[in-house]
């Protein structure tokens, strides 16, 4: 772990009091802007999801947070890591990588075996991230999970989500822990559900091919899934590869 945190250049600390909850919230209202003030987790309820048995974590470079990420217990003994972000200034330094394996570390300790979180089918970096470097399953999808999310991030895309569902004792899991997970060669009777290179980008220049990306990658990862098919890797390119078990 502190090997990770050193290439990362960050260290990676557990929120247990007052200044560590302030600096998580400052990363949090960094990350995703509230459009109308405010903040996305008031102090009262962030010290009752930690005494209720949740985690979270900053990551510090120089002293300085970056970094954070926050979960809660969810039913089954897993935890939902409902937050993470890094800051733009330290993004793509592997800082996201090193907090979810202090999560790891966190979870195994407490017996937790699980880990589930949801993201943004149409975020390639993400899916990278989740497929590749953790070995996670991908499951599931929801059109306008959350509804309308009143951040400068998502504002005005429905909050489409897949879940992440990181099993700590997979093959795969274990795997990704030395090496990543390698891209898929697709076959003939696979589905190939390609995704934009930076759908962020898209968005802010361009609203409605990200509206266009957002109902096309719908519509072809629903009708998959209903067929049967699953999410069984990525492409070198980055899309994602369903194949029926």
């Amino acid at each position: 772990m502190r090997a990770s945190e050193s290439r990362a250049g960050v260290t990676i600390h557990a929120v247990d009091d007052h200044q560590g909850i302030a600096d998580a919230r400052r990363i949090f209202d960094e990350v995703w802007p509230p459009l109308e003030g405010g903040t996305q987790l008031p102090p009262n309820l962030f010290i009752a999801l930690l005494h209720a048995g949740g985690y979270a974590c900053v990551a510090y470079a120089g002293g300085t947070p970056v970094g954070a990420t926050m979960g809660f217990l969810g039913e089954g003994n897993h935890i939902h890591s409902h937050m993470a972000g890094v800051v733009e200034s330290h993004r793509n330094q592997h800082i996201g990588t090193v907090m979810k394996l202090h999560q790891r570390a966190w979870c195994l300790d407490r017996g937790i075996g699980t880990i589930i979180w949801t993201f943004d089918p149409l975020v390639k970096r993400n899916a990278r991230l989740n497929v590749t470097k953790l070995g996670v399953d991908v499951e599931g999808y929801e059109p306008d999970y959350y509804g309308e999310m009143p951040d400068a991030i998502n504002a005005g895309d429905p909050s489409d989500r897949v879940f992440a569902v990181w099993r700590l004792g997979s093959d795969t899991a274990r795997r990704a822990l030395t090496e990543r997970i390698p891209s898929v060669n697709p076959t003939p009777d696979d589905r190939i559900v390609a995704i934009p290179d930076d759908i962020v980008a898209i968005r802010q220049q361009d609203p409605v091919e990200a509206q266009r990306w957002r109902m096309e990658v719908r519509t072809r990862m629903m009708a998959a899934l209903d067929e049967g098919f699953v999410v069984c890797g990525l492409t070198d390119e980055g899309d994602y590869v369903m194949r029926t078990p």
